[in-house]
């Protein structure tokens, strides 16, 4: 924990407000569960989907 502290405030986010930092660190976490999430429906659902290309 004390790493963490350490990044956030001696990084790029250290000079924002504790509550620019937080919404900065809940949209990057936002986006980081949708990709994953995306990842896993496509590992489970891949092989049903057929995707074309094209106009």
């Amino acid at each position: 924990m004390d790493v963490m502290k350490e990044i956030l405030n001696k990084g790029p986010l250290g000079l924002l407000s504790f509550w620019s930092r937080s919404m900065v660190l809940l949209l990057f976490s936002a986006i980081v569960s949708t990709l994953l999430t995306m990842l896993v429906v496509l590992l489970i659902y891949g092989n049903e989907i057929s995707i074309q290309f094209g106009y």
